[in-house]
């Protein structure tokens, strides 16, 4: 299938209207679920994954790099690295290894990065958090260095504030460096201010790209979530976070209202509301199931109308 794409700020990628979140594999998707789960992806025309070096450090016994091996070893088996955009990011601690976006971290993770991943550059390549102790022409111009040896396609930054992502921008005009062509930032129905006070004008004015992550605010926007009794296992708890508030309600309600009128799942509601956002280029988002991945197939065609849009836009306010 082929779905439409959009320019990823002025890097030269065009990307799909969703992008595959890599977190699971490995996590919530053990390997044989994952390789079925990239097959379905790509099937249904969604060629972007995002991950992270450091995904999935927070399991028991994982040390990191668990979701690029098995992005990696999928791409092998399938000899498919030319169909596809990897995205990752390196920055964050990973087992004994501190966060920094030092030169000397910067050129050991990618290496790392790039084995696992059994490719020979990386599409996308994001400063996972702003590192204020490294200077950031120290940090862009080790990233000029990996585009220039081929490793590296692009650069983009995530987590970073509105003042430092300016700032990372002025540097990089000043010194002729690469800059961040896009933006990560946390930003959904539930999770709005963040985004737009500063960061999305920052964006739009600059022409970057935007994948915002938490698309499904853990879960809370699926729908799944309904009454506290519903609010079990390890999302539930932010979903409890959310369902205890008054816009979380009223949030949901919306939500469910334009799922009923429109015949579409709350989750693909909750993906299209993103997509149609001013700024916001793709969102990303993760599926742990075949059904839940056909879902945000649906989710990257589906057009919202403006009485859907009107009524989210409020309750989300």
């Amino acid at each position: 299938m082929t779905l439409p794409t959009k320019p990823l700020g002025r890097s030269g990628l065009a990307v799909p209207p969703v992008v595959i979140g890599g977190n699971v594999f490995g996590w919530t998707a053990d390997i044989a679920t994952s390789l079925k789960l990239l097959d379905a992806a790509l099937a249904g025309g969604l060629n972007a994954i995002d991950t992270a070096d450091m995904y999935s450090t927070w399991v028991e016994g994982h040390t990191g790099g668990e979701s690029e091996a098995i992005i990696g070893a999928w791409m092998k088996e399938r000899g498919n690295r030319n169909q596809v955009l990897i995205f990752t990011k390196v920055g964050m601690a990973m087992g004994d290894i501190p966060a920094s976006l030092s030169r000397r971290r910067i050129l050991a993770a990618v290496d790392a990065s790039l084995t696992r991943l059994q490719t020979s550059h990386i599409d996308l390549y994001q400063a996972h958090q702003d590192d204020p102790q490294t200077p950031l022409e120290e940090t862009l111009s080790t990233f000029a260095e990996l585009i220039k040896a081929g490793k590296v396609r692009a650069i983009g930054a995530s987590n970073y504030s509105a003042p430092r992502l300016k700032q990372a921008l002025e540097t990089a005009q000043a010194h002729h460096l690469p800059r961040y062509e896009s933006l990560q930032p946390l930003y959904n129905l539930m999770e709005r201010p963040a985004f737009e006070a500063e960061l999305r004008d920052l964006c739009l004015r600059e022409s970057l790209g935007v994948i915002n992550y938490y698309a499904l605010a853990s879960g809370f926007l699926t729908g799944k979530y309904r009454s506290e009794a519903d609010c079990t296992g390890g999302r539930g708890v932010a979903a409890r976070q959310y369902l205890a508030t008054e816009k979380g309600r009223k949030v949901l309600a919306a939500l469910l209202a334009q799922a009923d009128r429109l015949g579409a799942q709350p989750s693909e509601i909750t993906i299209a509301w993103c997509r149609q956002k001013p700024g916001i280029t793709a969102p990303i988002a993760s599926a742990t199931s075949l059904k839940q991945m056909e879902s945000l197939i649906r989710a990257a065609s589906l057009h919202l109308d403006d009485e859907a849009m009107a009524a989210l836009d409020a309750a989300s306010a």
